[in-house]
């Protein structure tokens, strides 16, 4: 075996836990178009069921409209996989604080670094973008705004992708940063997929291009187009550590 190759894990199987560690405890919720009646509870058992759940407990029935039944049952699922075969690309962040970003900044890039940030398409949630750009910040970290070595533009929400990638150009941005927080019938794929693809086609693509949002992670980000993706929890530091260190490796390797 060459010494470069990847080492093996030893295999690692796992399973739900409840009460006790492999018990196989699951929750699952969904709704059934059907009027909430002792019918539908045992409905919605063996609908359970049919999904490999065991010992189905139907704790919560409730009506959800018209015809509608909304569901919460517990029960035992039998599966086991093994977590040592699971890989998954992560983004690979500086652990900077804000202050060592701006510094860093300072001394490897000289100039400010434009962030060009928004929520696109019809995403009226501004949450997300606004814990990243925002003065306030998130969980304690500042947002970009207040980093005095990064020129931060939050356009807000409903930005349209062409309006976009056209106040990035006018700002010469160095990065910019999408949020999409509605994810009904997958319309934060389909927005986010088309700006990349709009990109390509305006000659943009040497800017970088970050995605974040509740649904999104770097896998489904980098498969999508972008540079990376931020999931839930993401705080303003490791984003701009991100950029900055991105931004000095490109720099280096020109």
């Amino acid at each position: 075996m060459s010494a470069d190759a990847p080492k093996k894990r030893p295999p690692q199987p796992v399973r739900a836990y409840g009460d006790r560690i492999g018990d196989g405890a699951v929750q699952m919720s969904f709704t059934l178009p059907v009027p909430a009646s002792a019918r539908a509870k045992e409905a919605a058992r063996q609908y359970a069921e049919s999904h490999g759940l065991r010992q189905v407990l139907v704790a919560t029935m409730e009506r959800a409209g018209n015809d509608f039944s909304f569901f919460v049952v517990y029960g035992r699922s039998e599966h086991t996989l093994d977590y040592s075969t699971i890989e998954v690309p992560e983004v690979e962040v500086p652990a900077w604080s804000a202050k060592e970003v701006n510094a860093v900044i300072k001394d490897k890039l000289g100039r400010k670094v434009v962030v060009v940030g928004a929520c696109t398409g019809s995403d009226a949630h501004t949450v997300g973008i606004d814990a990243i750009m925002n003065m306030k910040g998130f969980a304690g970290s500042k947002g970009l705004e207040s980093y005095p070595w990064i020129a931060a533009h939050n356009l807000g929400a409903q930005v349209d992708n062409v309006a976009l990638l056209a106040r990035a150009k006018e700002l010469r941005a160095d990065a910019v940063l999408v949020s999409q927080v509605v994810t009904q019938r997958d319309v934060h794929k389909d927005n986010a997929g088309e700006l990349m693809l709009l990109a390509k086609k305006r000659d943009m693509r040497d800017l970088m291009f970050l995605l974040g949002g509740p649904r999104i992670d770097n896998k489904l980000a980098r498969e999508l187009g972008y540079d990376a993706g931020f999931g839930p929890g993401t705080r303003p530091n490791e984003v701009a550590s991100f950029i900055v260190d991105t931004l000095i490796a490109r720099k280096e390797r020109s």
